[in-house]
């Protein structure tokens, strides 16, 4: 029964809570006073335990445990009727002891007490109004009243209080917390009993074999006889816990691995754990300690060194000694004691029904690998102090630092006189301080320091340790902005908790986020690198760990905390993007397989840019192993499809991005002979397309190197010095630029101007910066910050200062800018030889892919604060540099152009829909337009200049489907019809010839901006008028002439849709063609989104071309009579008979879309609209047919020209008997419109004639 109750109590009850109420009913069934009794006393007894525990504020998993413990006791006896009695457990006592003890306590008891009172509710009893119960619940209401207690602290209170139906405001609060008498009496319930010193721990006595006595003694005498150091200083990675993962020793001859292997798993957690319980209060103690000792010494011996950089190297050396043997002789022993206690706890939990053998076996199994490990803990433990330590020194030295500094400006020796009078009238010859510096004897001490660090091996490297750690510290410490950061982040952690309803507290995310908000508290405190590493870490991980099957409003406060904890840390005042994004892509690639894999959470952390794609892609690759991880494949193929195929909804994501993945998929693919993971093959033929381009042009081609200068915008890690470097040079340039002898306004200015920036290329060569490709990228994307940060704050200065004249700060903003973009427009004429074309591109479409790169980063992360100026002055101004007339410039203007258009597709409306008004106006400027319509031979501007536009209208479609436009789509609206009002003016042809791919995406309700694009006809056309008395269509010379349609329509239909078409139309099968014509046009039941619009478009016109080459080879022209009965018009009526009221009208403004100049698409489909109204078998389709052509007739001009034939000829023919349907006179205001158009088309006396039936056709 002994061993029951523990293991009830220790491996059921505290850790499954859920099970509860059936152990206690387990329990009642057993009907056993004895073995009660013994639960309850093991209860006690691990409640103790955790209480008298080291309260680490990190050990989340002890308050866990210890909640669960108090949920038990209140289960076992206070539901029951039973009292606590005073000598097991002083529940008063004990939250007094916390209060007194520190927020740490009350962390651990204040959980445990209001679980513990939670099951009065069910006790007859102790149920409120009980004395002692409500003696409890007005101490907590006195706590509660304490103005710095935790909010999760007070929170807890007021959900125990809901919970036993009690009003907080109600509770009598008293002065216990502050009764000093009764602290004086106060028996300790948190402190642990006093030791002994003679052992660290008993370990378990190990009798069995002769060779598992040796790790038993060896561990027991660590604290006497240090063992020798096994690794270098550089060694031990303390980036995050997983630096530990490598150098873990794991003996193949242990006997518990050689019978159980799968145990090998826990030994890496268990060493991480220690670690983690160790690391904060070690490294606290050990630099607090070290600190003073340091600052006293360096600032004694080097208090007449005019040299501060010597000082400095000084100070680190000694303050690494010190603090690493601090840590040392702090850490060693407890690391030893508790990497066994959690090694033995997780081979006992892994092995629940162990045999006295297996203990033994798994005591002995601990006990050596602690031994084997130790000294790797405390080699990280040790560096991680170091690594915060340098930083501190710098803080605490900071004041003498300046002082030389200062002096050296002033040109002055710097010496502290009340030292050299000191060191004159009181010192020896021999040990005096000389002015000028430390004596070299003095300075081998230090180092030595540096040579022989406690812990590691001698290194003859005596350079200051510079780990990822120390850049991240000293951001953070330069400024309070980070404890500005912490406090925002805190306060809207807590405004998400308040808004959590009651019912859900309980709930595993809502207290996660308790969890969560208490580490940003402690990070705020600490304010070190290695706590917001932490922080950073379970922000992580609580995001792959959220589950889609919670609660919908709380998973979406679930995700919103955890990403606005990582933003925060991302903020450029905290520790910036180039560390976390680092840390952020090492932990999604280094957790644990059940959370690598949470695709919502990933594609999240990629939208918010928290992510290093490059990094993040080859590890994506690796992992699929070449489709053996068929997890990893899954993932990735979802990943792939949300980020690349579905709306392609993150703007800055490429295929360049997945590049090695989408290459690994790709693989899998073709070697898999069938047997692909399902939808992979489909997935691959929609990526495809993209992928091949870019493969087509990789490795050193111009889309390339665009896509890489993307992806590179948001790369970080610059090499130390580089930005300031950047900074310097970008600086001198602007001067020069600016300078009086750079101007262009005569050749030997400009001779100069050129010769100076030939001066400024040598000195970047000497500063390092243009020696290789990574480093020229890196300088492109720095300048390209600063210049963009400039602007921002110039603009800054005008909101604070509205009287502030926007012309000047304009003018502000430019000033470098401008400069800027000369540089590179200089550096893309001058690069290479000057016939090597193929370097100037490349080297322009890497810049431009940096501008886009950081621009795209700039618009999601600042969003409705985002500037269009900088980027859209960047272009603007390039584009007019790279299309000057100079012989150079025009040898690569059409890859040019092809850059820029590159660059606009990539930053079209949809990607980035901040930065629209300024993509309209560089699509729209005449220089670009002329340049691409007009200036590049062969027309081969135009079919990207089309791609523009149809980006720009694939924007305005869904607010155009709204007629209620906003104001700011208003005015984006009417640029676009200036912009088309321009093109159809200077440019009809590239109107008509793109006409069918722009109907193809405006909205069927935007009647203006097609009949704009369709009234477009050639220049050297003399459009016939519509409204001539007995127009003779068929007997015009250009109706024969077939238009140029240059939008490839056919690629949308489906391979199998299309071969069915093309073998109707030859031979009238298969049967069930036209029956199955409706379903496969059909999409969707949703009402207004049933159809699908494009392949409409593409089948109408398709068959209506088809028709035409038929007719014409059997000798004929369109006409009423030559279009009928084939298979052709057997499709159109089909259409127009068995489609509903809205796939009709998607079916008539298809053919009304070919109504356009004289040709032979415009002639047939007027006959076939005609057609289709006489022959229509009900008045529906010929009401529906008319307003398709009438809602293009009265808006404003212009109309185009089929269009009015093919209405005049319905209107006028009385073979049609327009006049006499119903729907014409239906009502008063219809009849009026009819009449006033026929007037308009015909002439109010013509008009007349025909509507009272005496006009002839």
């Amino acid at each position: 029964m002994p061993w029951v109750s523990q293991y009830l109590v220790m491996k059921r009850v505290s850790i499954e809570p859920n099970f509860h109420s059936l152990y206690s009913n387990f329990l009642d069934t057993l009907k056993n006073p004895e073995f009660n009794k013994m639960v309850l006393n093991e209860t006690y007894r691990n409640i103790k335990v955790l209480l008298t525990s080291d309260k680490a504020a990190a050990n989340f998993s002890d308050r866990s445990l210890l909640k669960n413990l108090g949920h038990w006791l209140g289960m076992i006896t206070l539901a029951k009727n039973k009292p606590i009695l005073h000598t097991d457990l002083d529940v008063k006592s004990l939250l007094l002891e916390a209060y007194v003890k520190g927020q740490q306590e009350l962390l651990y008891v204040v959980p445990f007490v209001a679980k513990v009172l939670e099951s009065s509710i069910r006790s007859v009893v102790f149920r409120p109004p009980n004395p002692w119960t409500m003696a409890i619940m007005n101490v907590l209401a006195e706590l509660h009243q304490e103005h710095d207690l935790k909010l999760n602290l007070k929170f807890e209170i007021e959900v125990l209080c809901k919970n036993l139906a009690l009003d907080i405001n109600e509770l009598k609060p008293g002065n216990l917390l502050k009764d000093k008498d009764r602290l004086k009496n106060l028996d300790e319930q948190l402190s642990a009993p006093k030791k002994d010193v003679k052992q660290p721990e008993e370990l378990p006595p190990i009798t069995t074999t002769t060779t598992s006595t040796t790790p038993a003694t060896s561990t027991t005498c660590t604290a006497t006889v240090p063992p020798q150091p096994q690794y270098s200083y550089h060694d031990i990675n303390v980036y995050s816990l997983a630096g530990l993962a490598p150098h873990i020793t794991l003996n193949p001859t242990i006997p518990l691995f050689q019978a159980h292997p799968q145990l090998k798993q826990c030994v890496r957690q268990a060493i991480e754990r220690a670690v983690q319980e160790l690391v904060h209060p070690v490294v606290d103690r050990s630099i607090k300690i070290a600190m003073t000792t340091c600052e006293q010494i360096v600032r004694k011996d080097f208090a007449l060194d005019s040299e501060e950089s010597r000082m400095r190297i000084a100070a680190h050396h000694m303050m690494r000694n010190l603090t690493a043997g601090m840590a040392m002789i702090t850490c060693r022993e407890p690391l030893l004691m508790s990497i066994s206690t959690n090694l033995k706890n997780s081979f006992a939990s892994a092995l629940r029904t162990a045999s006295p053998q297996q203990r033994e076996m798994m005591d002995q199994a601990a006990a050596q690998l602690a031994q084997d490990n130790c000294e790797l803990a405390c080699c990280f433990i040790q560096k991680t102090a170091v690594e915060k330590a340098g930083p501190e020194m710098d803080k605490r030295l900071a004041t003498e630092f300046e002082l030389r500094k200062h002096a050296r400006q002033e040109g002055r020796r710097y010496c502290d006189p009340v030292v050299l009078t000191y060191q004159a009238e009181r010192m020896p010859e021999q040990i005096r301080l000389k002015v000028g510096g430390v004596d070299p004897k003095q300075l081998a001490v230090y180092e030595e320091f540096a040579r022989n660090v406690p812990g590691f091996l001698p290194t003859n490297d005596l350079s200051q340790p510079t780990g990822f750690l120390a850049q991240p510290m000293k951001q953070a410490w330069a400024t309070d902005d980070v404890a500005q950061i912490y406090d925002k982040c805190i306060t809207e952690l807590e405004q998400h908790l308040h808004a959590i309803p009651p019912t859900l507290a309980m709930n595993p995310q809502a207290q996660a986020l308790r969890s969560l908000l208490e580490v940003v508290v402690l990070s705020r405190n600490s304010r070190d690198a290695i706590a917001a590493l932490g922080l950073l870490q379970k922000a992580v991980e609580g995001l792959l760990d959220a589950t889609s099957g919670a609660d919908a409003d709380l998973l979406l406060r679930y995700r919103e905390c955890h990403l606005l904890v990582l933003k925060a840390l991302q903020d450029g005042r905290a520790y910036g993007s180039p560390w976390c994004n680092k840390q952020i892509t090492r932990c999604l690639i280094e957790c644990r397989d059940e959370y690598k894999y949470n695709v919502e959470a990933v594609e999240l952390l990629i939208r918010n840019h928290l992510v290093n794609m490059q990094q993040y892609d080859l590890h994506l690759a690796q992992s699929m192993e070449n489709g053996l991880n068929y997890m990893a494949v899954a993932f990735a193929m979802q990943l792939v499809k949300i980020l690349l195929v579905d709306e392609r909804s993150v703007a800055h994501i490429t295929e360049a991005d997945l590049f090695h993945t989408i290459e690994t998929l790709m693989r899998i693919n073709a070697h898999s002979r069938g047997n692909a993971p399902e939808g992979l093959p489909q997935l691959m033929e929609v990526v495809r397309s993209n992928y091949e381009a870019m493969i087509d042009r990789a490795h050193g081609g111009p889309n390339f190197m665009m896509h890489s200068g993307i992806s590179q915008a948001s790369e970080y890690d610059d090499p130390p010095g580089l930005r300031e470097k950047a900074e310097y040079l970008l600086r001198e340039w602007v001067n020069l630029y600016h300078s009086a002898a750079a101007g262009r306004d005569s050749t030997k200015a400009f001779s100069a101007f050129v010769g100076q920036v030939e001066l400024l290329e040598r000195k970047m060569h000497q500063q390092g910066i243009l020696k290789t490709d990574d480093l020229i990228t890196r300088f492109f994307r720095l300048c390209t910050e600063m210049c963009v940060e400039i602007s921002y704050r110039a603009q800054a200065e005008q909101q604070h200062n509205p009287a502030a004249n926007p012309t000047m700060i304009r003018a502000k903003c430019y000033h470098n800018l401008d400069a800027f973009v000369r540089l590179i427009a200089l550096l893309v004429k001058h690069s290479g030889e000057a016939t090597n074309t193929v370097t100037k591109i490349n080297l322009l479409n890497k810049v431009l892919g940096i501008v886009v790169g950081v621009l795209l980063q700039d618009h999601d992360v600042r969003q409705s604060e985002f500037q269009q100026l900088p980027y859209h002055r960047i272009f603007i101004m390039l584009l007019l540099e790279l299309n000057a007339p100079e012989h150079v410039l025009e040898t690569i203007n059409f890859q040019t152009l092809t850059a820029f258009c590159n660059t606009f597709h990539i930053l079209r409306p949809t990607k980035a829909p901040g930065f629209v008004y300024a993509w309209l106006e560089l699509i729209s400027h005449r220089i670009f337009i002329a340049r691409m319509l007009a200036h590049t031979p062969q027309q081969k501007g135009w079919p990207m200049y089309a791609q523009l536009l149809i980006d720009l209208f694939k924007y305005l479609a869904p607010f155009l489907r709204n007629v209620e436009l906003t104001k700011p789509m208003q005015i984006l609206y009417k640029g676009t019809l200036r912009v088309l009002l321009v093109l159809l003016h200077d440019f009809p042809e590239f109107l008509c010839d793109y006409h069918y791919g722009f109907c193809d995406v405006i909205p069927p309700n935007c009647i203006q901006l097609r009949n704009l694009i369709l009234s477009a006809f050639p220049r050297n056309m003399r459009l016939p008028d519509p409204f001539t008395p007995n127009l003779k269509v068929d007997m015009l010379s250009e109706i024969n002439i077939a238009p140029r349609i240059l939008t490839n329509f056919t690629g949308v239909m489906p391979p199998q849709f299309k071969k069915d078409l093309d073998s109707y139309l030859k031979t009238r099968s298969p049967v069930t063609f036209l029956s199955d014509l409706r379903s496969n046009l059909q999409v969707s039941n949703e009402p207004g989104n049933r159809y699908n619009l494009q392949l409409i478009n593409a089948l109408v016109l398709y068959v209506g071309t088809q028709a035409i080459a038929h007719i014409h080879n059997k000798g004929s022209t369109p006409s009423m009579s030559t279009i009928t009965h084939s298979a052709h018009m057997d499709i159109f009526q089909n259409l127009a008979v068995d489609l509903d009221t809205e796939g009709r009208y998607l079916f008539l403004n298809a053919i009304a879309n070919q109504l356009r100049y004289p040709n032979s698409h415009t002639h047939y489909f007027s006959c076939t609209m005609l057609y289709l109204f006489a022959e229509a078998n009900t008045e529906a389709i010929q009401e529906q047919i008319t307003r398709v052509l009438l809602e293009r007739l009265i808006v404003n001009r212009p109309h185009p020209w089929g269009l009015l034939i093919t209405f005049i000829e319905l209107i006028k023919n009385p073979a049609f008997k327009f006049w006499n349907h119903e729907f014409v006179h239906c009502a008063p205001e219809i009849e009026k419109l009819f009449q006033s158009v026929a007037q308009c088309c015909m002439g109010q006396k013509q008009a007349q004639q025909v509507m009272e039936g005496t006009g002839a056709s």
